[in-house]
């Protein structure tokens, strides 16, 4: 009987040694329960430890003991071996990542950018989409008037136009649409904020710096206030087109058209009495007046020729 036991408490020693090495490059805490289960059940090491710390324990004590080791290892071994399990799938993980990451030759934003044709004035440009060229009207802004035939070269819009085309002829730039603006304006001109490729959004860049208007077309658009606050920003240092002197020596030249309206005051009662927004107009007639004889090309941001729709329609 005894022999019986002593070969049992062997076979149970060799399963806890087992139970060590396997948990050991896994889980520290489950390999040392599996430890002190092996050295309670191998005769030699019990002795040995119980010589030195001068105790006996007793056999019911020592069953209790091993039970107790045993259950402890069994808790807690799954536990930390799932934990260990998710630590290195979430490290292969991260590091799939990584080489995907690493792998990719340009950036995401890189799909986004399109050439810039070509500058038709300060708030329309002709981008190149895929195979095919699409006029662009930019949200948010108007500037002044360069080429349209039934308007003359107003203030300010040469400079505009040149403005423009420094920054963004034949460059590549990032295109930006807005759900409140709608895809396209009545010429079919796509309707787009347009960021060079650092990041600067250009439509702001042309109001803060004086080369455009901030403009409002029947609805608010997505970076209404910052427009507006560019706007305000450049009327209050006198930059570009708000500069006292600005328009004092690029008035144009008189024409048949010019002397039509050189009293104002007596084209339907109205003067130039500084209205800039058709939010100050009264009547359409107002409207035409400001856009025809005062130069006030904000008016009429879709250069249909029909100034403040909303008045006019």
């Amino acid at each position: 009987m005894k022999k019986i036991k002593t070969l049992l408490r062997w076979v149970l020693s060799i399963f806890s040694l087992f139970g060590v090495l396997t948990y050991a490059p896994t889980s520290i805490p489950a390999s040392i329960v599996w430890f002190l289960l092996a050295a309670l059940l191998i005769p030699p090491v019990e002795t040995f430890v119980t010589s030195q710390l001068q105790i006996k324990i007793p056999v019911k004590a020592k069953v209790i003991l091993g039970v107790i080791l045993f259950l402890i290892a069994v808790i807690i071994a799954p536990k930390s071996q799932s934990v260990e399990q998710t630590k290195k799938s979430e490290s292969k993980l991260q590091g799939q990542v990584a080489v995907v990451a690493t792998s990719s030759p340009t950036p995401a934003m890189q799909s986004n950018l399109y050439k810039v044709s070509s500058v038709i004035d300060g708030d329309t440009i002709q981008v190149i989409i895929g195979s095919k060229k699409e006029m662009l009207r930019l949200i948010g802004i108007d500037t002044p008037e360069t080429v349209d035939p039934r308007k003359p070269v107003q203030c300010f819009g040469k400079e505009a136009s040149a403005k423009a085309k420094s920054l963004l002829y034949g460059k590549s730039v990032r295109l930006e649409s807005d759900p409140t603006q709608g895809e396209r304006d009545k010429y079919q001109r796509l309707l787009r904020y347009v960021f060079l490729e650092d990041g600067t959004n250009f439509n702001m860049l042309m109001i803060s710096e004086g080369y455009a208007h901030e403009y409002t077309y029947n609805v608010p658009y997505r970076y209404q206030l910052e427009f507006k606050q560019a706007q305000k920003e450049a009327e209050g240092n006198k930059r570009g087109l708000w500069a006292d002197e600005t328009c004092l020596t690029s008035a144009p030249q008189p024409s048949a058209q010019a002397s039509v309206i050189v009293s104002p005051a007596t084209v339907g009662g109205f003067i130039c009495a500084g209205k800039t927004t058709c939010g100050q107009m009264v009547s359409c007639a107002e409207a035409q007046f400001y856009l025809n004889s005062c130069g006030v090309s904000r008016l009429d941001g879709d250069k249909d020729g029909v100034p403040c729709e909303s008045l006019c329609n």
